[in-house]
């Protein structure tokens, strides 16, 4: 019973026709609670200008990950964060981490958050590196966005008293 139990426990589970044990990976409780209660799924309109998305992916496992933000135009801080990932479990919780960390911080702050802080926090194991690349490959690619948005903006705000003198 105790050796049963044991066994279990570290995750030895025998296999059919009395073949040896085979170690079952387990994700860590951080994984499975951002998995099966991920925070801030959805998406924002992809044309207000205080939005940022970025929408990245590996070909390589098929995970592809669209993070987007809102941004307070004066403050340059980040009011609010949304995603919709197709893949893994660590891929949800990336991103569900993702956003929870972005919320209320200025952009030139979360554009220093590293993938290797996501992967630590979430336990990830060396074969699931990438989904922590993703979330912050996303979260760089949102806030190039927005600025690339903001700048589009002041330049046709510029242009336009220009304009309307040309027209006067």
């Amino acid at each position: 019973m105790l050796r049963a139990g044991c066994r279990k426990f570290l995750g030895l589970v025998p296999q059919q026709n009395n073949q040896a044990p085979v170690l079952v990976r387990l994700y860590h409780e951080r994984v499975v609670d951002h998995y099966n209660n991920p925070r801030n799924v959805g998406s924002f309109d992809k044309n207000d200008p205080t939005v940022g998305t970025g929408l990245v992916g590996a070909p390589a496992c098929g995970d592809v990950m669209k993070l987007q933000i809102k941004v307070d135009e004066e403050t340059g801080k980040i009011t609010d964060a949304c995603f919709k990932t197709f893949g893994c479990g660590s891929a949800i919780a990336s991103s569900s981490v993702a956003t929870e960390w972005i919320k209320g911080k200025q952009m030139e702050e979360v554009v220093t958050i590293k993938n290797t802080e996501i992967a630590k926090h979430l336990s990830l194991p060396p074969v699931k590196l990438h989904c922590s690349m993703l979330a912050e490959d996303a979260i760089k690619a949102a806030v190039k966005d927005y600025e690339a948005k903001r700048a589009k903006t002041e330049a046709n705000a510029a242009a336009e008293p220009t304009e309307r003198v040309a027209n006067a």
